[in-house]
């Protein structure tokens, strides 16, 4: 099947082992000196072990893989302990894995263990700064050229909503349309968003780690992608670890649709850079 999955650049890796206590579920082992993903059974694709790579190594792309197995990785999980058990579970529960979460819990249940509490309200989600995406950076000013003015630059929006939670998934708009599935810090963060991205696209924005109703945004992404001809489909993300989860969404959404489209992934960078 396609689906998302991590990508390890072994010419970058230098085998420092920080990725592999980020990935609880056990699919990154240290082999021969470099970091290597041992089997894709146990990988979410999700990227979690992204953020922490000081060389960059690890990216995600979608390709054939196996599909991911939930109980396989429980037989990881649970030897691990009470703490890893709820690591797992909150980083299933944050991306919105809902049938996976069930599935844990049901095992957990199952087995007679505890289940640890591992839900947490939208403003903790990131207590401490623990995850890449909530810590504070603060950004150097960057020199540039003179700005050339333009006047007042057009929009390029071609329709109205854009927030995925309030789009008609059977608007007729969609039809044959070049697909932009945002994050929503992507516009703030790129300078040229609107002419880069925005121009002859229909533009669906989403935080894939904040909004609730994940589970509703995959069904009607699923009914766009089953219900209308779709010419292209461009994700346009941040580089924290926390915006992979949209290409998850996607992926899930175009597999629930039985739709084998292409996905052109756009990662930015925290100053504004196309990775």
């Amino acid at each position: 099947m396609q689906r998302q999955i991590i990508h390890i650049d072994q010419e970058k890796c230098d085998g420092c082992g920080i990725c592999v206590p980020d990935c609880p579920e056990g699919a990154i082992q240290v082999i021969d000196g470099k970091a290597r993903l041992i089997s894709d059974i146990f990988c979410d694709g999700l990227g979690a072990c992204i953020g922490n790579c000081p060389r960059g190594a690890i990216t995600t792309e979608v390709r054939e893989a196996e599909p991911y197995d939930e109980a396989r990785v429980m037989e990881n999980i649970i030897p691990q302990g009470e703490n890893t058990i709820r690591a797992h579970l909150r980083h299933l529960n944050d991306h919105g894995l809902t049938e996976h979460v069930k599935e844990a819990v049901d095992i957990l249940e199952s087995r007679k263990i505890p289940v640890p509490e591992f839900r947490r309200r939208r403003e903790a989600a990131c207590p401490g700064g623990g995850c890449p995406g909530a810590n504070a950076v603060i950004l150097d000013a960057v020199p540039h050229d003179p700005p050339v003015s333009r006047g007042n630059t057009p929009s390029r929006l071609n329709h109205w909503p854009v927030q995925l939670h309030l789009i008609n998934p059977v608007d007729p708009g969609f039809e044959n349309a070049d697909l932009l599935i945002c994050a929503d810090c992507v516009p703030f963060a790129y300078a040229d968003f609107h002419e880069r991205f925005v121009k002859d696209r229909r533009l669906v924005v989403f935080c894939p780690k904040l909004d609730s109703g994940i589970d509703d945004y995959i069904e009607k992404l699923a009914t766009i992608f089953a219900k209308r001809h779709i010419r292209s489909v461009t994700i346009a993300r941040m580089e924290v670890p926390c915006c992979g989860g949209i290409e998850s969404i996607v992926a899930r959404a175009l597999e629930k649709a039985g739709n084998s489209a292409m996905v052109r992934i756009k990662v930015i960078s925290l100053r504004g850079e196309i990775r």
